[in-house]
C-alpha cells in the first residue's frame, strides 16, 4: 500500500525533477512576474507590496521598467509548489518546510530570496480531553496546511520527538488531514466536524480562541523552536534568479519597504491586508492581534531555519545537511545575520 508519506515523497520528487529540467527558454529575464502565497496575516507584507506595487517600483529604480505582478493565493505550501511545477508562479512566498525540501531534492536549484514574517503558530484544540500532545488518541485529527511537509507538521514531529523521544518524531503524522487555514476555521466552530484541533496561524488562531467555545491552546511553536520561527519567506529557482537579478533584489527591497510600513504605520498596513483579502476582522481587532506576544516579527533574515533542517536531516526527509542557512539562501541574502 503506497503511504502518505510515499505520495508526499513523490510528488516533491516531481517538482524537483521538473525545476532541474526548466529549459534556458524558461530561464529568460522576464517583465511578468507571478508570485504566490498563501491566507493569513503572515503574508501582509506581500498585501502591502501587492498594493502599492512596491516590486515595480524597485525594479523601475534598479534600471528594470515596466515590470507587472500576479498574486496568486494558494491554500496551502504544498499548492503552490505544484504550481511552480506547472510553471504557473515564479516566485513563491509560504514556509520553511517547503523551501528546505525543495533546495534538497533540486540540489540547490531553489533557494530562497528573503524571509518575510515569523510570527507564532498555534495548535488549538476545542476538545477538552486535549490538554497536551499526549493527549492525542488515533482518532484525533489535526489540520495543517500540507501533511508532512507544511511548517505546522514539521514543528509537530519537532514536538512529538522531544515529547516521546527522539524516535517517536513521526507518532503524531497519521493524525493530520490536509486543511487550508480558513477551512480549518470552519471545522473547529462547527461542533458536528470531525477535525476537533488545527496548527494555526494568526488571524486564525486569534479567531477560533475568541469564537470557537472551549477552543484553548495545546502548544506554540516558539516554545517548540526555543524562539521565533520564519513562517513566510520568498523563494524561487537559482535559473530564475541568474536571470532575473534585479527583480531577486527588487522583492529583497519591496519587502523590506513594506516591514517598514508595518512597523511604522501599522494601522494603514492593516487597512492595506483588509482591503486585499477581504477579510471582515475589525481593523480594532486586527491592530490588537498585533500587539500580542510574538506578532510584530517581521524580519528579512530567516529565523529559526537551521534546528527545523536539522530535524529534517536527522529523520532523512533532507539527503543533505545544510552548514549553514546561507546554503538555502540566494547571496542577496547572505548579508543578514540569520538562523
Amino acid at each position: 500500500m503506497i503511504t502518505q508519506f510515499q505520495r508526499g515523497c513523490a510528488a516533491v520528487a516531481l517538482i524537483a525533477a521538473a525545476v532541474l529540467s526548466i529549459s534556458p527558454a524558461r530561464a529568460q529575464q522576464k517583465s511578468e512576474i507571478s508570485l504566490s502565497r498563501q491566507p493569513g496575516i503572515f503574508y501582509m507584507p506581500s498585501h502591502i507590496m501587492e498594493k502599492q506595487k512596491l516590486i515595480e517600483k524597485h525594479a523601475a529604480s534598479l534600471g528594470v521598467p515596466n515590470v507587472t505582478t500576479k498574486w496568486v493565493t494558494f491554500s496551502g505550501g504544498g499548492a503552490q509548489t505544484d504550481a511552480l511545477l506547472a510553471g504557473g508562479v515564479d516566485i513563491l512566498n509560504t514556509g520553511t518546510g517547503n523551501l528546505l525540501l525543495l533546495w534538497d531534492r533540486t540540489r540547490g536549484g531553489v533557494k530562497g530570496i528573503v524571509a518575510t514574517s515569523a510570527q507564532p503558530m498555534t495548535l488549538i484544540s476545542r476538545d477538552a480531553n486535549i490538554k497536551s500532545i499526549k493527549d492525542f488518541g488515533p482518532s484525533d485529527k489535526i489540520a495543517v496546511p500540507t501533511v508532512k511537509v507544511s511548517t505546522q507538521a514539521i514543528v509537530l514531529q519537532i514536538a512529538a520527538a522531544e515529547t516521546f523521544g527522539a524516535d517517536q518524531w513521526s507518532k503524531l503524522d497519521a493524525n493530520t488531514v490536509q486543511l487550508g487555514h480558513p477551512d480549518a476555521y470552519a471545522a473547529l466552530a462547527n461542533p458536528k466536524h470531525e477535525v476537533h484541533n488545527h496548527f494555526s496561524i494568526p488571524p486564525f488562531s486569534f479567531l477560533e480562541l475568541k469564537n470557537v467555545p472551549g477552543a484553548h491552546v495545546v502548544l506554540n511553536s516558539p516554545d517548540v523552536m526555543g524562539g521565533p520561527l520564519s513562517q513566510a519567506q520568498f523563494f524561487t529557482t537559482t535559473k530564475f534568479a541568474d536571470a532575473n537579478p534585479k527583480i531577486i533584489q527588487a522583492v529583497r527591497d519591496a519587502t523590506k519597504e513594506a516591514q517598514d510600513l508595518i512597523r511604522s504605520d501599522t494601522k494603514q498596513a492593516v487597512e492595506i491586508y483588509k482591503e486585499i483579502t477581504g477579510d471582515k476582522t475589525s481593523v480594532e481587532e486586527l491592530l490588537d492581534l498585533l500587539k500580542q506576544p510574538g506578532m510584530m516579527e517581521w524580519n528579512l533574515e530567516p529565523q529559526g531555519t537551521m534546528k527545523f533542517a536539522a530535524h529534517l536531516y536527522k529523520t532523512g526527509t533532507l539527503k543533505t545537511q545544510p552548514k549553514a542557512w546561507t546554503d538555502y539562501y540566494l547571496p542577496v541574502a547572505h548579508d543578514l545575520k540569520g538562523n
